[in-house]
Order: C-alpha cells, then sequence, then structure tokens
C-alpha cells in the first residue's frame, strides 16, 4: 500500500474571490476531501502562495489568507511559496522524503499555473500523482475558457502522462483503504 498526503494548493481569499470556473463544486470536493483524509489519518499539507508585496497575494493580507471554508488545523503544516512550484524553495520534497510518501493526491488552483507546475515537479521527483476529478480550477482568458483549461490540462496533458485523473469517489476509497 502507498504512503499517500493530500496536498492542498493556493486554496486562497484572493483567488475564490474571484470566482474561478465550477467554484463550488471545486471548493465542496476539495473540502470532502479533507475531511476523509483526516477521518482516517491520512496527512492533509498546505501550501500558501505568496506573490510578493502589493499583490492581491501578499503575505499577511485577507486575499493571502486560506479560505475559510478549506483551511488547515492547527498540527497541519503549510508550505510557503513564492513559485507557481510548491516544491521550488519550500522544503516540500525534503519532508516528503523524510516522511517516506510516495503518493500525491494533488488538488487546488490555478489549473494551469501552480497546479500544473507542482504535478510536473511530483512527477520529475519520482511521485504517483493522483488529481481527483474537479478538485482543480482556473480562470478564463484570453485564449481560453477555464473549463477549457481544465479539461485540457485534466485529460490531455496530465492524465496517463504525468497522474491519474480519477473521481473524487475512487480518491476517497483510497483514503479509507488501510495504511
Amino acid at each position: 500500500m502507498s504512503n499517500m498526503v493530500l496536498l492542498v494548493v493556493d486554496v486562497q481569499n484572493a483567488l475564490i474571490d474571484a470566482h474561478p470556473y465550477n467554484e463550488q463544486r471545486v471548493i465542496g470536493n476539495i473540502r470532502n476531501l479533507i475531511l476523509t483524509a483526516r477521518d482516517n489519518q491520512r496527512e492533509v499539507l498546505f501550501v500558501r502562495h505568496d506573490d510578493g508585496k502589493g499583490t492581491e497575494l501578499e503575505n499577511g493580507t485577507y486575499g493571502w489568507q486560506f479560505y475559510d471554508k478549506i483551511s488547515p488545523n492547527s498540527n497541519e503544516l503549510i508550505f510557503e511559496k513564492h513559485y507557481n512550484s510548491a516544491f521550488r524553495r519550500t522544503g516540500l520534497n525534503e519532508y516528503l522524503d523524510k516522511k517516506n510518501v510516495d503518493t500525491i493526491i494533488l488538488v487546488g488552483l490555478q489549473t494551469e499555473y501552480c497546479i500544473d507546475a507542482t504535478c510536473k515537479s511530483a512527477f520529475d521527483h519520482d511521485y504517483k500523482i493522483i488529481i481527483p476529478e474537479e478538485t482543480n480550477t482556473t480562470f478564463d482568458n484570453d485564449y481560453l475558457s477555464g473549463k477549457k483549461l481544465y479539461e485540457f490540462y485534466n485529460y490531455k496533458i496530465w492524465n496517463k502522462r504525468f497522474a491519474e485523473v480519477i473521481s473524487v469517489e475512487e480518491v476517497k476509497r483510497l483514503l479509507t483503504m488501510p495504511t
């Protein structure tokens, strides 16, 4: 059996308040997975982005704080980051190595930025990556809708290349299996 963690990336007020694609479904699914992981003594790790002084994700501001429906308990670790990848200069990889983690369940924001970079970095570090359906999201841009970006990355870029994209129900089953 694998040693897995749930990695929650950048579910912060500024991003949620801007209303990304499929927002309520994604929040509900992430919350459900967090509760399932906690109930089954699976570690939940949080990552928070600091975009620097004067930005909506500036350390210490309202926008930088975790969205209240998806926030860490006092005993859960937070990795602070300044880059798209949760692995770059955060200590995350060293922590996961120390804990002998081999599988990462990856959820959060934004699909084409921090989730993509974290997924590919995790792949480069030889982790098995599981991305539950409808647990990452993003915004419309000048080229594609948030929905199209979600579909493109989940089903054309990541699935069966860098990660397994599977249903939330299947991930919940994995989280409830004995360690």
